[in-house]
C-alpha cells in the first residue's frame, strides 16, 4: 500500500506595505511612543536654535540715533541677505573661511596618515599590544580645552618645543608657527580616532585573504595597497568624515591654545563667538554661523551620496 506524505504548504509572504504575520499589533506604535523623547528633546535642543539661528541672520541690531524722532534706536531691522553679503565683501571673514578649509585639509590628511599607522600597529599581535592600544587612546580621551593648555605649555617660549629644537619661536602668537602649532595639536588629539575606526575595519577582514597574497608572491606594500586598504576603506571613509565635520567647526583648541582675534587661526566659529559675545552683533554672528553650517552640509552631503559613506549602519552584504 503507498503510503502518503502530506508537504505543509509554504508560507505566504505579507504583501508590501503590510506588516508581517504573527507581528503583534501596536508594535511600531509603541516604537514610536518610545523615541519620541529623544525627538523632542533633540527638537528643543537643536532644531529651535538652528531655526532660530537663521532667523537672526536676516537680522540686524539698531544703532545710533533715529533721524526722523531724534531719540536712540533700539531693536532690530529687518535686512534681507544684507549680513551675508557683507560677509563675502569682509577680508576678516573671508580668511576665517580660509583658516578653516586649511586647518581641515592639513589636520585631517596628517591624521588619517597616523592614525591608519597606529591602526596597523594596534592590530599587530606582539607581547605588550594591550598597553600599546591603551596608551595610543589616551590623547583622545583628553578634553580638548585640557589638550589646548597642555599644548599652549609645551610652545611657549620657554617651552619644551623650543628646548627641543634649539629655537625660540613664537608658537602661540601671530604667524605660521601658530597655525602649525594648531595642526600639530589637533593630529595629537584625535588621531587615535580614526586609528581607532580603521582598526575595527582590519578586525574584521579575514585572515585567508593574506595567507592567498602571501602564497601568490605578494609584499607588505602591494598587500597593503591592494587588500588592506580597499576593505578598509568603508570604515575610513566614515572616519574621515566625522573629522571633518569635526574640524570644519572648530573652536575650543584654537580659542584656549592660541586665544582669540589671532588671524592666522581664526576659524569662523571663533569670529562666530567673538562678533556675538564681544560686539553683541547676533545677525552676522547667525550668518556666520547659517555658511558654516551649510558648508558642513555640502561636505556630509559628498561624502554621503557621492563616496557612498555608511555613516549608520545599513549596508548588509553590500547592499543598502
Amino acid at each position: 500500500m503507498a503510503t502518503t506524505v502530506t508537504v505543509p504548504a509554504p508560507p505566504v509572504a505579507a504583501p508590501p506595505g503590510e506588516p508581517r504575520r504573527g507581528r503583534r499589533r501596536g508594535v511600531g506604535r509603541l516604537a514610536v511612543l518610545l523615541v519620541s523623547p529623544t525627538f523632542l528633546v533633540l527638537t528643543l535642543v537643536v532644531g529651535y536654535p538652528l531655526i532660530d539661528a537663521l532667523r537672526l541672520s536676516f537680522f540686524q541690531k539698531n544703532s545710533g540715533v533715529d533721524p526722523t524722532t531724534g531719540m536712540v534706536q533700539e531693536g532690530e531691522k529687518f535686512v534681507g541677505l544684507g549680513n551675508f553679503t557683507d560677509l563675502f565683501g569682509s577680508d576678516q571673514f573671508l580668511h576665517a573661511l580660509r583658516n578653516t578649509t586649511t586647518l581641515t585639509i592639513a589636520s585631517v590628511t596628517i591624521e588619517v596618515v597616523v592614525g591608519v599607522a597606529m591602526a596597523l600597529i594596534m592590530n599587530k599581535a606582539f607581547a605588550g599590544r594591550g598597553l600599546i592600544r591603551a596608551s595610543i587612546l589616551v590623547p583622545w580621551a583628553i578634553p580638548t580645552a585640557i589638550s589646548a593648555l597642555l599644548w599652549r605649555w609645551i610652545f611657549q617660549t620657554d617651552g619644551a618645543a623650543n628646548a627641543l629644537l634649539g629655537t625660540d619661536t613664537l608658537w602661540t602668537t601671530e604667524g605660521i608657527p601658530a597655525w602649525i602649532a594648531i595642526v600639530l595639536a589637533d593630529t595629537w588629539k584625535t588621531a587615535p580616532f580614526i586609528g581607532l575606526l580603521v582598526l575595527a575595519g582590519l578586525q574584521i577582514i579575514p585572515a585567508e585573504v593574506y595567507e592567498a597574497a602571501k602564497v601568490d608572491g605578494a609584499n607588505a606594500w602591494s598587500t597593503f595597497w591592494r587588500i588592506t586598504l580597499p576593505l578598509v576603506k568603508p570604515a575610513l571613509i566614515v572616519a574621515v568624515l566625522f573629522r571633518l565635520l569635526d574640524v570644519l567647526r572648530m573652536f575650543d583648541l584654537p580659542y584656549v591654545m592660541i586665544g582669540p582675534g589671532k588671524q592666522p587661526v581664526e576659524t569662523v566659529s571663533v569670529l562666530a563667538f567673538q562678533e556675538a559675545i564681544q560686539f553683541t552683533r547676533f545677525g552676522p554672528a547667525a550668518a556666520m554661523s547659517t555658511i558654516l553650517f551649510l558648508y558642513i552640509a555640502v561636505v556630509a552631503f559628498v561624502f554621503v551620496k557621492v563616496l557612498g559613506a555608511d555613516v549608520i549602519g545599513s549596508r548588509v552584504g553590500g547592499k543598502r
